[in-house]
């Protein structure tokens, strides 16, 4: 990425390479300085991690308990230096347990990279396999 604004093709490229799960594409997104808030954890803000390499072990990680994750459906908005991406999480973890849950995301942006992104997704119970 280049510096100036991401654009919504840009973020439709970066949700195109989470479903791909091409960890390199989607972390040239993402500035040396990122923070990446999860959607759980302790804090009210649910676990935040900082750094590339943090949130590149993050972004792994849901794919090694669910190889077939996917974000559905992603739509896109940018205003500015923020941004805002809707989705649905589709995956399945080692128990064949399913996940289908809307969520989006909120994002910081800095010279073309994300500098912050929060995730949001609804609490759906699994469904049955």
């Amino acid at each position: 990425m280049s510096a100036g604004q991401l654009t919504e093709k840009h973020f439709s490229d970066l949700f195109d390479a989470f479903n791909r799960h091409d960890i390199d594409a989607i972390m040239a997104f993402f500035a040396d300085d990122c923070v990446f808030y999860t959607i759980g954890g302790e804090e009210v803000y649910g676990t935040r991690l900082e750094g590339k390499d943090a949130i590149a072990k993050a972004f792994s990680g849901v794919w090694a308990v669910m190889p077939d994750v996917k974000w559905d459906g992603h739509r896109h908005f940018v205003s500015g230096d923020r941004a805002v991406s809707e989705w649905t999480f589709r995956g399945t973890d080692a128990n064949g347990a399913r996940v289908e849950a809307e969520g989006c995301d909120l994002f910081t942006q800095r010279d073309g990279k994300i500098v912050r992104k929060q995730a949001f997704r609804k609490n759906r119970p699994l469904l049955k396999a």
